[in-house]
């Protein structure tokens, strides 16, 4: 157990550390410049966190003994390097628990690049952990955005599609569909409760956005694999598209996303028409990183560096 000294010191650290900080490192919103706190606020690094407000202020208070699953979320919410980190558990009493490995970084598997690389008319991804965009081919650029010209840790599907202006106005249903892809990642978040990317990226969007932070709140969770997504593209219009995914048989969580649309249909005639744009486009998107069996020159597909 710590010392009644120990909670007060970690209390002080912690209220040392998110003064130090800023929202706009924290990737919020920046404040005005009447803010009197310097720094972050308690509710912004629970929220960051993933976390209630009354149990972040009764650890400042050392009223509460930290759990490892909230001392790595807050670890990572508050941007703490390895020294930081250690001396965190330490004052917790939880050097020995400490986490000494982070999870592994995603890699594309060379079968999902091949598939990319054989799918020239139909929009397709390769999402990761937390919805993660792993990989994308130029029909996909296409329809949602350019993913190469955004940074690797913004490559986020769910991210996109509360953040990115262009994507979310791109769902004629938008309530809808980001309901459906929030309680998606809530059914991931079962099976990986002590992630701290995952808290990270919650923290983030019930900050950004209420709706995120009530849907997210209802617990609702959602495993199909396939569905309809009624999209209104800027340069073909609108589009009825059906939405199919298949999961990696390795375990490595990687799933396969394509979006095709009926023949004889007006949607699969303007898909064509994208996708042949987006062909012309190969160019400007190439490839993040080199994969073994793919010629570092072909540009046909983006790679993430998550």
């Amino acid at each position: 157990m710590t010392s009644d000294s120990d909670s007060r010191a970690l209390g002080a650290f912690l209220k040392a550390r998110r003064a130090q900080l800023t929202p706009g490192e924290c990737g919020l919103p920046e404040r005005d410049s009447a803010r009197k706190v310097a720094g972050l606020r308690r509710e912004e690094v629970a929220q960051l966190a993933a976390i209630s407000v009354d149990y972040y202020t009764r650890l400042e208070q050392g009223r509460v003994r930290a759990s490892v699953p909230v001392l790595t979320t807050l670890a990572r919410a508050l941007r703490l390097d390895d020294d930081q980190q250690q001396y965190l558990y330490e004052l917790a009493g939880r050097s020995d628990a400490r986490p000494r490995r982070r999870r592994p970084a995603q890699r594309l598997r060379p079968a999902m690049r091949r598939l990319l690389d054989q799918l020239t008319e139909t929009p397709a991804l390769v999402l990761g952990n937390r919805l993660d965009i792993l990989a994308w081919n130029p029909a996909a650029a296409a329809l949602y955005t350019d993913f190469a010209a955004l940074p690797a840790h913004r490559r986020n599907y769910l991210r996109l599609v509360f953040t990115h202006p262009v994507v979310r106005q791109l769902h004629q249903d938008w309530a809808h569909d980001a309901r459906e892809a929030v309680a998606a990642l809530r059914m991931e978040a079962a099976a990986a409760p002590d992630d701290p990317d995952l808290a990270q990226l919650v923290g983030e969007l019930s900050l950004q956005d209420p709706d995120f932070r009530t849907w997210w709140a209802e617990h609702r969770v959602n495993s199909a694999s396939y569905g309809t997504k009624h999209y209104r593209h800027p340069m073909v219009g609108d589009l009825t598209l059906d939405c199919d995914t298949w999961a990696a048989p390795d375990g490595s969580g990687q799933r396969l996303m394509i979006l095709t649309a009926e023949p004889g249909t007006p949607s699969y005639d303007a898909l064509r028409i994208l996708t042949s744009w987006g062909t012309g486009r190969d160019e400007h998107l190439g490839t993040a990183t080199s994969l073994p069996g793919v010629h570092p020159n072909r540009r046909r597909s983006g790679t993430s560096r998550e």
